[in-house]
């Protein structure tokens, strides 16, 4: 009798704390939560070995389902566009690098963005809070302009923890670069801080009976190296910047636990799909990758196979179990639609699929997975495929570069050699001329119009022109 009147109260505690009938509250749509670390190593959480206090990423990780094989890009804007939009951005532009504070590019308004798609999905809360890195000079490319009705954050890819200045590093500063909507915001604070407290406070702005979207791209742990005291001091056994960036990471699991925790209190854990994943590899001057080869900025694994987890028990994701085919995230737009029951077509085809039915234990037929890079000042493009058991790498001078440099291959059987340890090239020159018409064919999708490489624009500083905002 007792189990059967606690049924009774929490059946409706539940109808009442909702405002709505339970056959509303068992139809209604999931809340969606995008959580994204910038420039996290692979082997820079808990449920990977490290000894940075992760227990937040690891709950979603363990509670939900762990993405073995999950890829970006190797690099930051290029991976929150094709986040965005479920397409590869070297379709607009947007795959080469980048974007600098002085670059004239940002994420074309003839893209649609998850939050512009959720609207006509019926999502009218889409926040977001963090790091946008796709536009900064025109007003057209900013959040507010691209789908979010709420946003909190920087506009550019880099800013002092402290005071929320455009930095490359410590000792090169410029303007503020911190916005509410489309206002600059001179409030106090620890960055990470800033955007916890953020998204609890535009969750608990959402009535409970209406479905969010809220998109956390947090600034940690990419440089400039800043945490707290008190973040630093737990980690004696480190030393220089890798004891930093531990202190970085370790508060944004902290500021990780208060979303968790506020959902909790509005007992919306269950039905809020949840994705942590981090934008592209660790960068070697703090992170770690573990045994993937290389970092942030190289073509190899350890640049583009990254940390991710999904977590959403309401819609079957959930027990810890560990998803090894590869997924990405040009997937997630195309998986966002399913989630959210969306009924219309995308105003563009995409290259994403939808993995809902992965997450939930299906199996898919392999499917090729490109990348490329071109940021650097000696002109080098990196070309990639993965394919069933292969890796191809691809590096040859850009169509801008003066000097001659030959085309280098690498060939890696991906599926017995995952740390691309052995360059089979010489071995199996068919597969590679196989594999290279197919990087060949991706090279083709390139927009005429191209960012510019990060370097390009910067003219020795960081601060833009003082006339931005008013184009």
């Amino acid at each position: 009798m007792k189990k059967k009147i606690l049924v009774v109260v929490i059946l409706f505690l539940g109808v009442h704390f909702s405002s709505c009938s339970k056959e509303e509250f068992l139809k209604r749509k999931p809340n969606i939560l995008i959580i994204l670390a910038d420039d996290l190593g692979y082997a820079d959480v808990g449920y990977n070995g490290s000894d940075i206090r992760t227990p937040n990423i690891d709950r979603i990780a363990f509670e939900g389902v762990r993405l073995e094989q999950y890829y970006s890009c190797p690099v930051c804007s290029p991976s929150r566009a094709g986040l965005m939009t479920g397409r590869y951005p070297i379709r607009y532009g947007l795959m080469r690098s980048a974007i600098s504070p002085q670059a004239e590019f940002g994420l074309s308004s003839d893209e649609e963005t998850i939050a512009e798609m959720l609207s006509r999905a019926g999502y009218n809360f889409r926040g977001m809070v963090g790091k946008w890195h796709l536009g900064y000079r025109r007003q057209e490319w900013h959040p507010y302009n691209r789908g979010f009705t709420y946003f909190k954050g920087s506009l550019n890819g880099a800013v002092n923890y402290f005071n929320r200045n455009l930095s490359i590093g410590p000792q090169q500063e410029g303007s503020l670069d911190w916005y509410v909507n489309d206002q600059l915001s001179h409030e106090e604070g620890y960055t990470t801080d800033i955007i916890g407290d953020a998204a609890v406070e535009f969750i608990n702005s959402v009535p409970a009976d209406k479905p969010f979207f809220l998109y956390v791209p947090f600034t940690a742990p990419h440089g400039p190296f800043q945490a707290k005291s008190e973040d630093i001091e737990k980690y004696s056994n480190r030393t220089g910047t890798k004891k930093i960036y531990a202190g970085m990471v370790d508060n944004m699991d902290q500021n990780i636990g208060k979303i968790l925790e506020c959902l909790a209190e509005r007992g919306q854990m269950d039905n809020t799909f949840i994705l942590f994943a981090s934008d592209n590899g660790g960068l070697l001057k703090g992170a770690s990758n573990g045994e993937l080869r290389g970092g942030k900025l190289t073509p190899y694994q350890g640049g583009i196979r990254v940390v991710a987890a999904v977590r959403w028990p309401s819609g079957g994701i959930s027990g810890g179990q560990i998803v090894d085919k590869r997924v990405g995230y040009i997937d997630i737009f195309p998986t966002l639609m399913e989630v959210a029951d969306f009924k219309g077509s995308p105003r563009n085809d995409l290259d994403g699929k939808n993995i809902l039915p992965i997450l939930k234990g299906a199996t898919i037929e392999d499917r090729e997975w490109y990348s490329y890079l071109d940021q650097g000042d000696d002109k080098i493009e990196d070309l990639v495929v993965n394919k069933n058991q292969w890796k191809l790498i691809v590096k040859r001078p850009a169509p801008d570069r003066i000097e001659e440099k030959s085309v280098i291959y690498q060939l890696f059987k991906i599926a017995s050699d995952p740390y691309e340890k052995n360059d089979v090239s010489d071995q199996y020159p068919d597969k590679v001329d196989e594999l290279s018409k197919g990087t060949d064919e991706f090279y083709g999708l390139k927009a005429s119009r191209q960012v510019p490489r990060y370097n390009e624009n910067s003219n020795g500083g960081v601060i833009p022109p003082p006339d931005w905002q008013s184009k």
